[in-house]
């Protein structure tokens, strides 16, 4: 059983991937190299470990148990001399992945396990000047934001990954709680980005072309498709329908629907606004700076509450 969890970044993912880890009972060795983010990832976690334990997610008095079990480290090669697994969280790009991974051959021990938090980038480009036993040892497992909370993990099976390491590192996710998905295919985005990518189409286009506003485009989507999708697969959901009619449906419809290769007109205009969304205080929505802790935390309650619900139907 793995037990010693290594974690570079702790900045959105990094820290929340930590996180979910000690929750899990590991322990955690954190390394960052921002003065900043270092001294005050513990803060940050501690403050989202005190709405997991209000909602009944996580027993109460146990948060300076939880983060007892995170060490913070300014030195790679400390931070992780001893670790059985390791997962880097740094952004998308490939020259530095491709450091960090051989950065950690070096100082990790040589069955220790190496993952990448990537969506977007190939395994075997950032794996690719790793000695041969260690790109069997080494792994995509990509989280969902946020980590702490969304239960999805999809693991890589692809490349040069034995078995072994695949069946060590679903083992250690179902043991804390998460939902491993196996990928079959180095493909950009792998599962989860791909379908929500192509949801996320259809919904720029739909406020593009002035079809409804905002809050009934979501509205139609969280009470329509994502009810279902909250414990029901796509796949599931075609069989209940009957596969003829979403074939009909589909052939009436797709040929109207967006099929852009880029990202939405409308999209790119909000951006070049500087409209990102909560983090700008504009996106789609509004959200004023005296509401956004407020709203961020009724975004969070929402999700935790639905982790709690999906437990019944895994």
């Amino acid at each position: 059983m793995i037990n010693r969890i290594g974690v570079v970044g702790a900045g959105l993912m990094g820290h929340g991937i930590a996180e979910a880890f000690a929750i899990g009972g590991k322990d955690v060795a954190i390394y960052e190299t921002d003065v900043g983010r270092r001294a005050g990832v513990k803060d940050v976690i501690a403050e989202e470990l005190k709405l997991l334990e209000r909602e009944g997610m996580i027993p109460k008095g146990s948060i300076p148990e939880i983060v007892a079990r995170l060490h913070v480290y300014d030195d790679l090669k400390k931070a992780m001399a001893d670790r059985e697994y390791v997962i880097e969280a740094a952004p998308e790009i490939i020259d530095l992945k491709r450091k960090i991974l051989a950065d950690l051959d070096a100082a990790c021990p040589k069955d220790a396990i190496l993952a990448s938090n990537t969506s977007s980038l190939a395994l075997s480009e950032m794996a690719r000047d790793l000695p041969v036993e260690r790109k069997k040892r080494t792994i995509v497992n990509h989280w969902y934001n946020p980590a702490h909370i969304m239960p999805l993990v999809e693991i890589s099976f692809f490349g040069d990954t034995s078995a072994e390491t695949f069946e060590a590192a679903k083992a250690l996710y179902l043991g804390i709680g998460k939902q491993p998905a196996k990928v079959l295919k180095d493909i950009p985005g792998l599962l989860a980005n791909r379908i929500q990518q192509g949801v996320a189409r259809e919904v720029f286009s739909l406020i593009e072309m002035g079809a409804a506003e905002p809050e009934d485009i979501d509205r139609a989507l969280k009470f329509g498709p994502a009810f279902r999708y909250a414990t029901t697969g796509q796949l599931e959901i075609a069989d209940f329908g009957g596969l003829d009619i979403w074939s009909t449906v589909g052939g009436n419809l797709l040929a109207v629907m967006d099929n852009s290769r880029d990202a939405n007109r409308l999209l790119k205009e909000k951006v070049k606004e500087g409209k990102l969304g909560v983090k700008t205080g504009e996106g789609f929505f509004k959200y004023p700076p005296a509401e956004k802790a407020a709203i961020t935390e009724r975004f969070m309650v929402k999700l935790i509450r639905q982790l709690k619900a999906s437990k019944d139907y895994v």
